[in-house]
């Protein structure tokens, strides 16, 4: 046998061993799953709003949450058609949305380790890596969330690879579809334009893909929102240059320095508690992408510094570790490639191989618990009181709400997000607090209201106009924005 026939049977026997590893941990967050929520379901109340979208893109509806008024409401628009092909074909079911979510944890695994190979680390330690990667909390948790982060982490993996093998186009390609899988990923279509000379053909070559992959969702964005980007960040951002446009202006010193730093604490933070060797394993990565690979490897690594650093100063919301660091999963492929060929340039490089890979399951008992609980408080709150309102309510109904995934879903109703994710004419009224929100509720008269009253204390207490008619709370809160969700009717629309 040939010595590339040997190469070739070696590396599909890698990957597979990578295929095969990733079910360890699939099966503790299942088990736990069904011990703590007693049912599948997804950890975060979004999902449904994917599979909402989905489904109605599925029946013909285009891309809407209200019949007949499209709307950018995704900020993943390619996981959320990925989903409506998923649906076309098998029907809607979560299970679905599920499998499409290991699948593309797998892929983002096989190809970390496809990448960390080319980069030139040896087939031990990238294949250590890759397992190190599969069994992430993180990753797990977005494998089986409903989430978009897998498919963005396959993306950014495959865009590494096809830079490893300076495939131009691939790069390009697979870099800007993995924006429109996690807008974070921007950041890295520069640094690959960059990491090698660049020419005329070069700068062609990423001007055109990135455009052509681009542009019609970001017409779709102006076409419905008005806004380059959709409803979904535009609502969400609290401060930042995005928000500094939309007229959310913040003190210049916590924009420059104060979020900043907060973000990149918490971004070092999440990277410990996935696992506590890959920061320190990430300084020996960093120096051998420079060392040995210049600028090819070695501007990539920026991308971790410039994560934290761009989420604070472009668009802020939450820090890199929210939700599971639902904002930055799609980063670990890079991290995990570079401790790959860091660590293979260590003497010692089996021994810290095996460390890494013990050190990645002590974590996963907590991360599955986590996960567990977050489904058990969907299922309890949203998906249970979209059943309700599906039985109980007319179906002509107008609901208002502030959580508008699982509750649309199962009800199929008309809403009015409260949030603006999916109604981005009340935006401009939610930045005046309370009172605005008040005042477009009291214009838009919906049937029924559906929120945390912690979240509007003034209007839910308003009794002479909103009727109390149905409750659910929570137990035990781990992931919902409120121990309680209350149904209101609507008396009179003078709130």
């Amino acid at each position: 046998m040939s010595g590339s026939s040997i190469r070739f049977l070696a590396s599909w026997r890698d990957d597979l061993v990578v295929a095969l590893s990733a079910a360890l941990p699939l099966v503790v967050f299942l088990v736990r799953e069904w011990q703590i929520a007693g049912a599948a379901g997804f950890p975060l109340d979004d999902p449904w709003i994917h599979l909402h979208f989905a489904r109605n893109i599925a029946e013909g509806a285009g891309f809407v949450y209200n019949p007949g008024l499209p709307v950018a409401g995704s900020t993943a628009p390619v996981w959320t058609l990925l989903l409506a092909g998923a649906i076309a074909l098998l029907g809607p079911s979560l299970l679905a949305a599920k499998a499409l979510g290991v699948a593309a944890a797998l892929g983002a695994a096989v190809l970390t380790r496809h990448a960390a190979v080319a980069w030139g680390a040896p087939p031990l330690t990238a294949l250590g890596a890759s397992v190190a990667l599969a069994w992430s909390g993180p990753l797990v948790w977005g494998a089986l969330s409903g989430m978009e982060v897998t498919l963005a982490a396959a993306l950014v993996a495959a865009a590494l690879l096809a830079h490893a093998r300076d495939r131009t186009a691939w790069s390009a390609f697979a870099a800007a579809l993995a924006v429109l899988a996690r807008p974070e990923s921007l950041l890295l279509v520069p640094l690959l334009l960059v990491a090698r000379p660049v020419d005329i053909r070069r700068l062609a070559v990423f001007t055109l893909i990135t455009t052509a992959v681009l542009t019609p969702a970001v017409w779709f964005n102006v076409v419905t929102v008005g806004s380059p980007v959709p409803a979904t960040a535009a609502a969400k951002v609290e401060g930042g240059l995005l928000g500094w446009l939309a007229g959310v202006h913040e003190p210049w010193r916590q924009m420059l320095i104060g979020r900043p730093w907060e973000f990149t604490r918490a971004w070092l933070r999440w990277l410990a508690t996935i696992n506590w060797l890959l920061p320190l394993a990430l300084v020996p990565g960093i120096w051998v992408a420079w060392r040995k690979h210049g600028r090819a490897l070695g501007l990539m690594t920026l991308a971790l510094a410039a994560h934290p650093l761009g989420m604070a100063w472009l668009a802020p919301y939450r820090d890199p570790a929210f939700q599971e660091g639902r904002y930055s999963i799609q980063l670990l492929p890079l991290a995990f490639l570079l401790v790959a060929v860091g660590l293979g340039a260590l003497p010692w490089r089996r021994v810290t191989t095996v460390a890494l890979l013990v050190l990645a399951l002590v974590p996963l008992g907590g991360a599955a618990g986590r996960y567990a609980w977050g489904v058990q408080n969907i299922n309890a709150m949203q998906v249970h009181l979209g059943q309700w309102v599906n039985v109980n309510l007319p179906p002509t109904s107008r609901i208002a709400l502030n959580d508008i995934g699982a509750i649309a879903y199962f009800s199929r109703r008309s809403v009015i997000d409260l949030m603006g994710l999916v109604t981005p004419d009340i935006i401009p009224y939610r930045r005046q607090g309370e009172p605005g929100v008040i005042r477009y509720v009291a214009e838009r008269c919906p049937d029924y209201v559906i929120v945390f009253p912690t979240w509007f204390p003034q209007m839910t207490a308003r009794t002479d106009a909103l009727d109390p008619i149905y409750r659910v709370r929570l137990e035990r809160n781990e992931v919902s924005g409120g121990p309680e969700m209350v149904v209101y009717r609507v008396i009179r629309c003078t709130i």
